[in-house]
């Protein structure tokens, strides 16, 4: 059977679609993924046929509408819950569009071209979406990635510094006094990194520091040892998954969501001293934690 599956964006989110994704193609089923050219090459060893395209490019949104009427579908699964996937769901001309309840929907709009609704099961985004299509699993297949030159020949940590809203940041002097005392080189992801590049980085780091954002769940989905610092975001709904990485957030921390230019107060609160020992059991230990492949 042809499903089609939804997620066009963004990095962290593609991510979480991956296990319902994997888990429909290992029922057997013919899986399309329809998904913003940008994230595409996060696809590269999953196995679904993906239908990427440039959404502020017009042309390129007709011709992967037509790609997608033209395959036929039985069934669209929405997982990302915004009006724009829903609405590319009902342009594919599947008969079946299965989306979540109002009540889990980013813009409730959405919900009106599904012809079946499901209230999600579990607390993180990853199990919400694996109860959508009905199955469980949690496989993250990502490709091996392209060499990065210049990283350390030994031991380092690999720190994302950087996230879609400056709310979640972690102060960038706070960056320099770790690698002070660190045991090993702290090395910042770069900008002009391509996604393959930052995979490549990820399995060969020793340990992680992340943020929300999606180098840090990239991290998860390679099962690396690391530490994750959450603030104004939810470490249960949106954390990393699969429990190789150590959450740190401030007591007391308000779940907001707001996306302010500001650095949030509960980030300011994580202090060098309690993320370099969350870090150094990672390092002690991290000979024992296999990546995923």
């Amino acid at each position: 059977m042809r499903v089609l599956v939804i997620r066009l964006g963004a990095f962290g989110d593609v991510l979480h679609a991956m296990p319902a994704a994997t888990a429909l193609a290992r029922a057997g089923m013919e899986v399309t993924w329809a998904i913003d050219r940008k994230w595409a090459p996060l696809l590269a060893a999953c196995p679904v046929h993906p239908i990427a395209f440039d959404r502020r490019d017009w042309a390129d949104v007709r011709r992967a509408v037509r790609q997608l009427r033209a395959a036929r579908f039985a069934v669209a699964y929405d997982l990302q819950g915004l009006l724009k996937s829903a609405v590319l769901g009902w342009l594919s001309g599947a008969p079946r569009r299965v989306g979540f309840v109002s009540s889990f929907l980013r813009e409730r709009g959405a919900g009106w071209f599904y012809t079946d609704r499901v209230t999600p099961r579990g607390t993180h985004v990853v199990d919400h979406e694996l109860s959508l299509v009905g199955l469980r699993g949690g496989e993250f297949p990502l490709p091996a990635g392209d060499p990065v030159a210049g990283l350390p020949a030994g031991p380092f940590v690999l720190a994302s510094d950087r996230a879609g809203w400056r709310a979640k940041e972690w102060p960038a002097e706070n960056y320099d006094a770790l690698a002070r005392r660190l045991p090993v080189p702290l090395v910042l992801n770069r900008p002009d990194w391509s996604l393959s590049q930052l995979i490549y980085a990820t399995r060969r780091s020793t340990a992680v520091l992340g943020l929300d954002s999606g180098p840090m769940h990239l991290a998860a989905a390679l099962a690396k040892p690391g530490v994750a610092l959450f603030g104004p975001t939810s470490p249960e709904r949106n954390g990393p998954y699969g429990g190789t990485l150590t959450v740190l957030r401030a007591p007391g921390a308000a779940t907001t969501y707001k996306r302010t230019q500001e650095i949030s107060a509960s980030m300011r609160a994580l202090s060098v001293d309690a993320v370099l020992a969350a870090l150094q059991p990672c390092l002690d230990t991290s000979s024992r934690n296999p990546t995923r492949t």
